[in-house]
């Protein structure tokens, strides 16, 4: 009985966070005190010890550094660079747009920061080029996704943190690492498909690219330490992987904390008074923070009471290993059309992994890839994160009203059809 309110917890949470338009989070932790303390016989400190400190500071102190860019305007200078750069191929723009989306978001600026950004951008070039909007707003959302899931940048960060959270620390960066690599294939290959398997318009070469203004002494210097901070968090990983018999590498790369590291670099930013410290602050993402956390709190007490070992030990033993990626992807998927990724789907689906690998002996790579890819798969429906702001990016009624259903009847199916098919390859690779 309690697991099925457990369940129903999860889904009246995301139900009425959806509806009201207020933090899910909120919503979960207020059904993780009534089901841990007055069902479960937990004690309040025992609820509350399930809210996810680590994750909460990694999110905190990765997004404080990358707000020094954001509010003086290197994030944004950057685009546009990198859009410039690709003005000699016009056939190529939804590439050059997905480059310039991943870029960003690989530098830390966020999902919804680089949709935010990207997303009037890509529309307005769009409508010069005479090229398929649906075509510039699925090559930004994919851009701004696989971008957010490198391993230093937003979604990478909390996948790691998710992954250290279940039992994987030794393995969350090359986990990570390859989750990354695989939704940057995902992507490209799904935007190929989109611009030449598909009907679209023909697309006209009128656009006028002009040149950015160059960086100002503050923004290069605010980009070069960006750069300087994902090289010192990536280089020890990588030197363990070809050099793990070296006791210095691995002592030093066992002290690693992207968070800490991220907290050091901003402190730097603040003595070299790269962005005000009171803007910095306010762009962090609080409500992220507390929806993931929230949902968190949720999902220790789904553990405590063994919901998810009941729901692994099920799907382990009612469906065959060949399908399990594609019911992991379809779950993810449906979980994003309504929700979001970060805060929602890998925080429910992730304690999953460890018992369900036990339980079936796949390696939990390929269902961690599953669920993400599965999940950002559908993030471009009107109702999730990504078309969302993309409709929020349209000048007029009539633009939004012509780009609803396409995203919602032609690209959240395909994407979420080429997800399956693409985890099922992935899972005989791997």
């Amino acid at each position: 009985m309690i697991n099925i309110l457990i369940v129903a917890a999860i889904a009246i949470s995301i139900i009425i966070g959806y509806r009201t338009k207020i933090n899910t989070g909120f919503f979960a932790i207020i059904f993780s005190y009534i089901l841990g303390c007055f069902v479960l016989g937990l004690k309040p400190k025992q609820v509350i010890g399930g809210w996810p400190i680590g994750t909460m500071f990694v999110i905190f102190s990765v997004s404080l550094f990358y707000n020094f860019a954001l509010v003086n305007g290197t994030l944004e200078k950057t685009a546009r660079n990198l859009l410039y750069a690709c003005r000699h191929y016009p056939a190529l723009l939804p590439f050059a747009l997905y480059f310039a989306s991943a870029g960003i978001a690989a530098l830390g600026a966020g999902f919804f920061t680089v949709m935010a950004f990207m997303a009037p951008i890509a529309l307005l070039i769009c409508e010069e080029a005479n090229m398929d909007k649906m075509i510039g707003a699925t090559a930004v959302n994919c851009g701004a996704l696989s971008g957010a899931n490198f391993m230093t940048s937003g979604s990478g960060i909390v996948f790691r943190g998710l992954m250290t959270e279940n039992g994987y620390a030794e393995s969350s960066f090359h986990y990570t690492t390859v989750i990354f690599l695989g939704s940057v294939i995902f992507s490209l290959l799904l935007i190929t498909g989109f611009r030449y398997l598909t009907r679209h318009k023909k697309q006209t070469n009128t656009m006028v690219y002009e040149k950015p203004e160059a960086y100002t002494p503050t923004q290069r210097l605010n980009l070069s330490l960006i750069l300087l901070m994902i090289l010192v968090v990536l280089i020890f990983p990588v030197l363990h992987i070809f050099l793990p018999g070296s006791s210095t590498i691995s002592y030093i790369n066992s002290k690693m904390d992207v968070g800490l590291v991220s907290i050091g670099f901003s402190a730097i930013a603040l003595l070299l008074n790269l962005a005000p410290q009171s803007e910095v602050i306010k762009k962090v993402p609080w409500n992220t923070i507390i929806m993931i956390c929230g949902v968190g709190m949720l999902i220790h007490v789904a553990i405590e009471a063994g919901t998810l070992q009941l729901l692994a030990s099920w799907v382990g033993s009612s469906l065959p290993n060949w399908m399990i990626p594609i019911a992991f992807s379809i779950v993810g998927a449906i979980m994003s059309f309504f929700s979001s990724t970060l805060g929602v789907v890998c925080p429910a689906l992730f304690p999953l992994v460890p018992d369900l690998a036990a339980t079936t002996g796949m390696n939990p790579l390929i269902i961690f890839c599953c669920i993400i890819i599965g999940a950002q798969s559908s993030a471009i429906s009107p109702f999730s994160s990504g078309g969302s702001l993309v409709l929020g990016s349209c000048t007029s009624e009539e633009e939004r009203n012509h780009m609803f259903p396409r995203l919602l009847f032609i690209a959240v199916p395909i994407s979420v059809l080429s997800a399956c098919v693409f985890n099922l390859i992935l899972a005989a690779i791997l």
